[in-house]
């Protein structure tokens, strides 16, 4: 009988044991549990958000992207590439209006300073729009003065016409470089606050990590867009007052000619 009993007492005491060990060993079990599936659930909510962004237009899925970033650090980043773009379209509709059929209008200018003389034709000229036509006004202006002084007319106010094509550009160089420069702040900014978080949890949280690095990455997506988009627009401005120049130096050399030729009859 004692030795049941004994038997019994030491059973006893062992599963007392094993049950406080499971006890212990719960908690942690728990967590690293809770954190498997928080991954896997982060996981599936990316995936999900993939396919919803791959069947949605692309301005809405970047108006999404856009919205999540937060108004922060987005903000200055919309209103960076806004008044770049304005500047742009302005620029262009700028070029765009000053082009003109440059043979025609030089054959023109020929044909009435032949019949007509420099009076006519400075005022064809300043009935003209465009900077080429603007230069041929100012070297009939500058006629009875002689040659040499119609051309260095031409050379100055091509200079100024050539200014007043690039203006602004500068804005837009300006925009280009501030915008990933904002992006890129805001991303900092970001991984400090996500940082922050996962001190404040005391646990590197799945959630909480991807989560807070997704938003910080956002505003450098939007800053690269912004300034990829800005430089394609720089770049094509640059291209259309570059071939505005090659044809004002053209016409200006034909201008020389021109009037050359109509002093010596």
């Amino acid at each position: 009988m004692k030795k049941l009993f004994l038997v019994l007492a030491a059973a006893t005491l062992s599963f007392g044991a094993a049950f406080a060990q499971d006890a212990n060993e719960t908690p942690a079990q728990d967590v690293a549990v809770e954190q498997v599936v928080e991954a896997e659930a982060a996981e599936v909510a990316e995936v999900a958000e993939v396919e919803e962004l791959a069947g949605e237009p692309m301005h809405f899925a970047l108006m999404k992207k856009f919205l999540e970033g937060g108004w922060g650090w987005m903000l200055p980043v919309l209103v960076c590439l806004v008044l770049g773009l304005a500047i742009a379209i302005e620029r262009i509709l700028y070029l765009t209006f000053a082009q003109i059929n440059t043979k025609k209008f030089i054959a023109e200018v020929e044909a009435t300073l032949n019949a007509q003389g420099v009076e006519a034709a400075m005022e064809l000229c300043r009935n003209t729009r465009g900077p080429i036509a603007s230069i041929y006004y100012q070297g009939f202006l500058r006629y009875e003065q002689g040659l040499e002084a119609v051309e260095k007319a031409v050379v100055s106010y091509g200079s100024v016409q050539q200014g007043q094509m690039e203006s602004g550009l500068s804005w837009i160089s300006l925009f280009i470089a501030l915008s990933p420069s904002l992006g890129f702040m805001g991303t900092v900014v970001g991984m400090i606050q996500a940082f922050d978080d996962i001190q404040a949890q005391a646990t590197i949280s799945p959630a909480v990590v991807a989560g807070g690095i997704k938003v910080a990455l956002l505003t450098t997506m939007m800053g690269l867009i912004s300034a990829v988009i800005l430089q394609v627009f720089f770049n094509y401005i640059l291209s259309k007052i570059e071939g505005q120049v090659v044809k004002m130096e053209d016409t200006s050399i034909t201008l020389i000619d021109m009037l050359t030729a109509y002093s010596k009859r």
